[in-house]
Formats: C-alpha cells, structure tokens, sequence
C-alpha cells in the first residue's frame, strides 16, 4: 500500500528537470534557476518528479522492505505525525439498531514518527559526466536506490530508533519475542509460527539470512519429513525470504522473524535531494554527488511479526 501527498509542483516542470540534470553534469550555472528545489537545511535540490519516479522504482526493487512492508509518503506533515493503527472489527447490527461506536483509545497504537536522515554519496569520473551520450539520470538513479536500499533494509531490521527507524529486531518497538531457544529445532520453528495469530499469518512470511535458512533446510519431523519444502521455498506454506542484514544463529541473536510485515511502515517524509561536489574531488577528474533521504520505518504493531531468541546454545 502507498499513501501520497501532493509533491512540489515546479518540479515537475521541464525546465526545472533540464536545469537539475545540467547541474548534475556540472555546470554550476545551472543551479541558479533551481533555487525553490533548493532545501535551505541542506543545502540540496530536490529531483524532478519523472527522475523520482524511476528512483523510487529503482529503490523498490533493492529494498526488500519497500515491498514486503507498507510505504507512506508523508510530506507535508511536519517534523513530527503520529501514526495510528486500530483493531476494529466490522459487526452485525439489527435492522433499526444503532450502530455501535468503536472509539476505545485503547484500540489504537500511536507512534511518533520522526524524520531521519540518510546520507549517500557516490564519485564519478570527469570524462563519463561530460560525454553526452552516456545516460546520467539511469546511472545516478540506481546507484543511490542500491546504496539506500541497502542501508535501509538493515535500519528496518537492526535499527534501534536513534537517529535511525526502529527496526523488528530492536528490543523496544520491534517483533516480539515468542520465545528464547537454546537450539533451532523442528518442534521451535512450529512453536513460532503458532505464536502468530491466524488473522496475521494469512499473509505471513518467514524472514533469515542464508546460514539460518541451512540449518531450517536439515530439519525434519520424527517420521523424517523434511519441514523445508524445496519447490517453493517455503515452509508450512509460507514464503521464505533471505536477508544478509539477519543475524546468524548465535548466542542471544533473533535470527527468525515470521509474521505480516505489511504492519512495518516506510514512512518517507520528503523527495530524495541531491547536489554536486565538484571541489573536493577536482583533483582527482572526478565529481562528486551527495543525496539524502528523510524517512521512519517502525513496526506499528509488535504482536504481528514474532521472532525467537537464542539462549546460550546455538547449533554448530
């Protein structure tokens, strides 16, 4: 699901895309008719709105999160918005009845959702930039959607929310714990996927890094079933997806999370903004480029994913 507010709308003008891809190649001149996309607390010029679109393509496909979670744009809400999530149930009402109001304050999780910051920088070489045939704005998009994705899928899992989202690993405001193991089992991987309530397993997947996922692999039940089904990569019908920034099975590790991961928001709060750096790497015939994003992701509702955590003994 995407939620979006309404963007800057000189940027999405031709002009101002013509003017930010010539200062991108630098010419400084250029900068000068981009001055309402500059940010005055970053000294950076907001994309044009066709290079955002591809960018956030790009960036959807490196960042696992961006698609297995739920993105919200939220820019024009301020430094700071509370974001609520309700567990209202539709209900039977008798012809003529009123109709009850569910309204319990204690129905609604409430989070504050801030606006961090992610720097990414990136060099190219003088001689690319200036050759006109060579497609800047493609290079320049997936560079920064691979560098972003990356820091961002590690953030929504290991983030401890300061200065950075709150990732599901993250002791407050992550997953929680369904149990703290001395060794991954068979009968432990079933233990956790029934600690997930059947509304939130319908869309449930399972989440590790390739070490833990060898060791599911090898597990089998006392009539010798393997609990790994190969064709599909799944286990007991549920996806299973990979991530490096997963810990491995170690002492006090979380290194399997099974839940609905819809329940983690990517809250982005405002376009990626970029600028050039010609100065500091002159010397070397190369230009620099400096972007930044401002985004939050936290998990707006712990009891939907679940993880388990390793005791004091792990497997080998």
């Amino acid at each position: 699901m995407s939620t979006y507010t309404e963007r800057l709308p000189f940027t999405g003008s031709p002009e101002y895309d013509k003017h930010f891809w010539n200062a991108m190649r630098g010419h400084d001149s250029s900068y000068d008719k981009l001055t309402k996309g500059l940010s005055a607390g970053t000294g950076l010029y907001t994309m044009p709105n066709t290079s955002d679109n591809k960018y956030m393509a790009a960036l959807e496909k490196e960042s696992l999160f961006r698609t297995i979670g739920t993105v919200i744009k939220a820019y024009g809400s301020g430094y700071r918005i509370f974001a609520k999530d309700s567990s209202d149930l539709a209900q039977w009402v008798a012809e003529n009845e009123a109709i009850p109001i569910y309204d319990g304050l204690e129905d609604f999780t409430i989070s504050t959702v801030n606006s961090w910051k992610l720097a990414a920088l990136v060099k190219m070489d003088d001689a690319f930039i200036r050759d006109v045939s060579f497609n800047l704005e493609n290079h320049l998009i997936n560079r920064f959607a691979r560098n972003f994705g990356r820091a961002e899928d590690n953030a929504f899992i290991n983030g401890n929310g300061n200065e950075m989202p709150t990732g599901i690993l993250n002791a407050t405001g992550g997953a929680e714990v369904a149990a703290t193991i001395e060794a991954i089992s068979y009968d432990r991987v079933i233990d956790l996927y029934f600690s997930v309530k059947p509304e939130y397993r319908k869309n449930a997947v399972w989440l590790m890094n390739d070490k833990t996922a060898l060791i599911l692999r090898t597990l089998k039940d006392s009539a010798g079933n393997y609990l790994w089904r190969d064709s599909d990569d799944t286990i007991l019908g549920k996806k299973v997806i990979f991530s490096e920034f997963m810990p491995d099975a170690e002492t006090g590790s979380k290194p399997i999370a099974f839940g609905d991961f819809s329940y983690y928001w990517v809250i982005g709060r405002r376009p990626i903004g970029v600028r050039t750096l010609s100065e500091k790497f002159a010397a070397l015939d190369q230009l620099g480029y400096l972007a930044y994003e401002f985004l939050d992701g936290k998990l707006i509702r712990p009891e939907t994913v679940k993880v388990i955590q390793m005791n004091t003994k792990t497997n080998g």
